[in-house]
């Protein structure tokens, strides 16, 4: 990162890098937990769950590539494996050993709601010292918010 760049965040820069690194191991495990769930769920409107979650893996395998290409903008390094996912993750991995469409759906809920909450703390500590993180996490927020809402109105038509 430039020196402009890293005189806007000072020394934060250490902490944002911890918190990046925890929310890309989030969404590589939440894109995982999306693509296997779309492959075995069986049940209620499968088809339509499978669509939604395939439609969701794809959305946190373009927020991991964000977050990787912001930690190395701020000079750190992603998680490079992945047993280092399940070591530095806020939500962890919940695998679907019930197939079925509501336990599926209830697993990915969860599964959002916790990377809301972990984004909105993200959110709160780079406010006023680190814009481009700040807007960057904005944007995936949106996303997870509308998951969240997506796969509840999924989960109430079953």
């Amino acid at each position: 990162m430039g020196t402009k760049g890293r005189e806007i965040i000072g020394k934060d820069v250490d902490k944002i890098l911890e918190m990046l690194g925890k929310a890309f191991s989030d969404e590589w495990l939440a894109y995982y937990q999306y693509w296997i769930g779309a492959k075995v769920v069986k049940g209620k409107m499968a088809g339509q769950v499978i669509a939604e979650l395939e439609e969701h893996a794809g959305d946190e395998l373009r927020h991991a590539g964000m977050l990787a290409d912001r930690i190395l903008q701020l000079g750190g390094k992603p998680p490079l494996k992945p047993e280092d996912w399940y070591k530095m993750t806020n939500c962890g991995y919940e695998a679907p050993d019930d197939p079925s469409s509501k336990a599926i759906l209830e697993q990915n809920i969860k599964g959002e709601q916790c990377a809301i909450d972990a984004y909105t703390k993200l959110l709160e500590f780079v406010k006023d010292k680190d814009p481009i993180t700040y807007f960057m996490v904005q944007e995936i927020l949106k996303d997870e918010v509308e998951h969240e809402d997506d796969l509840e109105t999924l989960l109430e038509e079953i």
